[in-house]
């Protein structure tokens, strides 16, 4: 099966993966669901989270709780964006000032040399589709 977008209904499609997984797309604004571009950028905070997940808990405390919020610069009637950016918030409090920094050091290497999401939108990849003609 792989991963599979399908319609449901106006405006509403799911995606799926293997492992059962489901996601609701759909148009910006609709209820309840993500739109694609919003989905980009939640993989994107969603990448550099998982990636550095190990570091923060490691250093921080294994139950230690972080978000890591994203927004995205587009130009007004763009349909593409221009940049994505994240910013983690977690606390740091039971760290030193140089442990702060350390720690800050080792996400942001461990993002740029990990992190599949970022790292493709860096790079810039081709993107083709292909619809039945026959």
């Amino acid at each position: 099966m792989g991963l599979e977008v399908q319609r449901e209904g106006e405006h509403r499609f799911v995606g799926r993966n293997e492992r059962g997984a489901e996601v609701v797309l759909g148009r910006k604004g609709q209820e309840g669901s993500f739109s694609p571009a919003e989905l980009l950028q939640i993989a994107v905070a969603g990448c550099s989270a998982v990636t550095a997940e190990e570091l923060i808990t490691r250093r921080v405390g294994e139950d230690s709780k972080f978000r890591v919020h994203v927004t995205a610069d587009r130009r007004e009637g763009a349909w593409e964006l221009d940049g994505v950016h994240g910013r983690f918030d977690v606390d740091l409090s039971t760290l030193s000032p140089a442990d702060r920094e350390a720690l800050a050091t080792a996400v942001e290497r461990a993002i740029d040399r990990l992190c599949t999401v970022t790292r493709t939108l860096r790079k810039g990849i081709p993107v083709t589709e292909e619809f039945p003609t026959a």
